[in-house]
């Protein structure tokens, strides 16, 4: 579901998202985090400020490079989607290319519901870390005290260690009949039972593997704490007081409105209308819009969400330390449910900023959430093309330097 699994890794003890949570609050923290964690800045502070009023949704072309680019591929059908880049509220592009649904010959509008795929992962994050704050959880309370019947190989495992992927519990992918799986609707409690079937792949805490299966029972926990359904809880905390109307989830096949993904075949175009979200519905079950996600963005990471400890531990680096570079690259922070790296490294002309951020991919949908916190640049690209993923980084990351005012990327680097 996203652009890189990582195979394997290790990881650094849990203690330091506390520390980091401490020292957020401390004299003279905000240096240290930014050197140990990210550049997220100390806005997220729970304010009761008002959220920014919503901009009209409405074609904006600030970006002259990135418009010449972006015309240039759709002209040549190298890219479908829709991309969103603004600067604080005030937004510096928003344009669609290509078609909802070429079948019904319905284009793409501003307004389109995309699915999210892996980018749902950080809402089920911050669900758990709403509850923590409203003192019903804790992400150091033990996996079995919310799953009953709870495996004796899943003793081990805390609530931290599903929102780093370092659990050691198999992903949906690595189950037995996955292609079958895959196809086939499933209830939270079949899932649960699927996974409860096979034992741990390492010890929890001791390496990374990027698991749905994780996030999957982290929705179970958050119904058990709040007492509702995971979709219910997502709506009322979050949802609903940030107005994200056009977000919901399509774990149960009733959502209406969402564009139709497709895929490169040798015989073309060809639509993947199977999506089957309920077997990730903590993993990957969102949709949502461009503008949508420009409120999630700045809403998340400008304390209109999360206390200022719980945003701290949700951007720190959870990852072992012995966390090897991953293809040659520079190591990403493991946050929860979300990325910290310095993506602009990977083109060229590099830069070296850090970005806060979340890939996704299913079901014919590439898509790609950055919000670069120390100049308040988010960008979002949805692209309802499976095989687009190089295209969705690369506009990405273009969108992201000319927002910066840093040289215009041409090229690939890694």
């Amino acid at each position: 579901m996203v652009f890189e699994v990582p195979k394997s890794a290790g990881g650094r003890p849990w203690f330091l998202g506390s520390l980091v949570a401490v020292a957020l609050v401390c004299a003279g923290a905000g240096a240290w985090i930014v050197h140990a964690v990210a550049p997220e800045t100390q806005a997220a502070t729970a304010t009761k400020a008002p959220l920014p009023e919503r901009p009209p949704v409405e074609v904006v072309e600030a970006l002259p490079q990135l418009k010449a680019r972006l015309d240039y591929m759709a002209e040549r059908k190298q890219f479908m989607g829709a991309v969103l880049v603004a600067k604080g509220d005030q937004v510096l592009f928003r344009q669609v290319y290509g078609k909802a649904n070429y079948e019904n010959d319905q284009p793409l509008k501003l307004d389109t519901r995309f699915r999210l795929a892996s980018v749902s992962k950080q809402f089920t994050a911050a669900a758990i870390l709403k509850l923590q704050d409203e003192g019903k959880l804790s992400v150091d309370d033990p996996l079995c005290k919310w799953i009953d019947p709870c495996p004796d190989a899943w003793k081990p495992i805390k609530l931290r260690h599903l929102l780093t992927h370092t659990s050691g519990i198999p992903d949906l992918m690595a189950q037995a009949e996955w292609g079958r799986i895959r196809v086939t609707p499933r209830t939270p409690d079949e899932l649960t039972q699927a996974s409860a079937r096979y034992g741990l792949q390492f010890q929890p805490g001791t390496k990374i593997r990027y698991d749905n299966a994780a996030f999957n029972l982290l929705a179970v926990v958050v119904s058990k704490a709040s007492g509702k359904p995971f979709e219910t809880y997502l709506n009322d905390a979050i949802l609903k007081p940030l107005g994200m109307k056009d977000t919901g989830s399509d774990a149960h096949a009733d959502a209406q409105g969402l564009a139709m993904g497709y895929a490169n075949f040798p015989g073309g175009l060809a639509a993947q209308p199977i999506a089957n979200v309920s077997v990730v519905f903590g993993a990957g079950a969102l949709y949502s819009t461009l503008d949508d996600m420009l409120v999630w963005n700045r809403a998340l990471h400008n304390g209109h969400v999360l206390s200022q400890q719980s945003y701290a531990e949700m951007v720190a680096d959870h990852a072992p330390a012995d966390t090897p570079k991953e293809r040659g690259r520079a190591h990403r922070a493991y946050g929860y449910g979300i990325y910290v790296n310095s993506l602009g490294r990977q083109v060229s002309p590099s830069f070296d900023d850090r970005q806060i951020y979340h890939t996704g991919s299913w079901a014919g949908f590439r898509n790609l959430v950055v919000y670069q916190p120390e100049a308040d640049v988010t960008v979002v690209v949805l692209s309802n093309n499976y095989h687009q993923r190089d295209q969705v980084f690369m506009l990405s990351q273009q969108a992201m330097a000319e927002a910066l005012g840093r040289p215009f990327p041409t090229g690939l680097n890694r």
